[in-house]
């Protein structure tokens, strides 16, 4: 019996992706494996069942989810859903395990091995598994769009028989994925662009995309591709060095998040007085709480001289996209489980390792097992050693 890998229809509400394109499902067929979709679960993507080629249609999502080996999601499903799955099957998909705290039991309990992909490392050879970051670069493109709307300005200078209009100010707070590709997007648009982030490196990338580099001399590298918390006397450095820039800009796009975490304050009520009648900002953090005073969470809200917009899920507004590059890197982890039509799971390897959240009846995630059961995990017998990190980006290109 070949395995039988499904994909189910997202519940969330706003949420338009699917995990599931045909053309990712046409390559895990070569994997040996079976592929089934829930009825209608790409419609949002645009993506109707009719492009599914060879793939079963099934209308109920517990039959389907009951006969599976591998369940495919965007979103944590319900811990209801996780009790039809199989024992041993496995879950792909975001968890968040700290947030959901009665999904990981379930998984546990169920003894599903869950693949979380917000847990993916980021080392060099697991970057094409990388939802978060294939998620982010769309994310930091539209996030421009949606400021520009906004505005009650253009971006590129213009010459009009009149006179001519100034390029607008474009300041883009945090360059991790999702700053570096609002950067070269506002860049792309013709706006006077400027960088920051506490983490020092970054500063070539900013160059490498036209944009200039606001160094205020604070060094907040932190492990795992973000950054660390700042002390008070940093923070009020950076604020000061930064208030300037800040009031100087028609557009800021703060990206400062970390998954499963608040996100860290990088514009406060002060700075935002300061600011021009008819500036805008997109706080790409708004669902950890923001990274402005007076973000709420989908929600766009005059705030003083400024229009502050909390939008959530950006990557769900370019869905077809989204789901194409999210499937892709869902198949990419599938070839590392994988083999001649079976499951292998090594658990020594690193990507393996870090992304499992729960396996055989054991959380096996430290920081969620600590937040779900209270005690820190057991140490693993044979840690995988480390890969070496990836040489950094050169940034988003046009």
């Amino acid at each position: 019996m070949s395995l039988t890998i499904a994909a189910i229809r997202e519940k969330d509400e706003g949420e338009r992706r699917v995990a599931l394109v045909p053309v990712v499902a046409e390559r895990i067929k070569r994997l040996g494996a079976s592929v089934a979709l829930e009825a209608g679960a790409g419609l949002t993507s645009y993506f109707p069942d009719a492009t599914y080629k060879d793939t079963s249609i099934v209308e109920d999502e517990k039959s389907l989810v009951a006969s599976a080996d591998i369940v495919l999601a965007v979103n944590p499903p319900s811990p209801d859903l996780v009790q039809v799955m199989k024992p041993g099957a496995i879950l792909i998909s975001f968890i968040y395990g700290r947030t959901h705290p009665d999904l990981v039991k379930a998984l546990r309990d169920k003894k599903i091995s869950c693949f979380a992909m917000e847990q993916i490392p980021r080392i060099s050879r697991a970057q094409a598994m990388d939802a978060l970051s294939s998620q982010a670069t769309l994310a930091g493109y539209y996030a421009v769009l949606l400021g520009t709307v906004h505005m009650p300005k253009i971006l590129p200078m213009m010459t009009t028989a009149v006179g001519s209009l100034r390029a607008a100010q474009v300041l883009v707070m945090g360059l991790g994925v999702a700053g570096l590709q609002a950067l070269a997007t506002a860049h792309r648009l013709g706006a006077v662009t400027e960088g920051y982030d506490v983490r020092p490196e970054t500063k070539d990338e900013a160059h490498s995309l036209g944009a200039k580099f606001v160094d205020t001399g604070v060094d907040a590298t932190g492990q795992g591709g973000y950054a660390r918390e700042l002390t008070d006397a940093e923070k009020a450095k950076v604020k000061s060095v930064l208030s300037d820039h800040i009031a100087r800009a028609d557009l800021i796009v703060t990206t400062a998040a970390v998954p499963g975490r608040h996100a860290p304050r990088l514009i406060d009520a002060d700075q935002i007085a300061r600011m021009k009648p008819g500036s805008v900002i997109v706080d790409m953090g708004a669902e950890g709480g923001g990274n402005c005073e007076g973000t709420k969470a989908g929600e766009t809200l005059q705030v003083g001289p400024a229009l502050i917009i909390g939008p959530t899920n950006l990557p769900s507004y370019l869905s077809e996209q989204a789901s194409e590059l999210y499937s892709k890197n869902i198949l990419n982890l599938l070839e590392q489980i994988i083999k001649d039509g079976k499951l292998t799971l090594d658990l020594t390897d690193e990507v393996i390792a870090k992304t499992l959240v729960t396996h055989d009846g054991k959380i096996t995630n430290d920081g969620v097992r600590a937040v779900v059961e209270g005690t820190p995990a057991a140490p693993a017998p044979a840690a995988p050693k480390p890969s070496p990190a990836p040489a950094a980006p050169k940034g988003p290109t046009s």
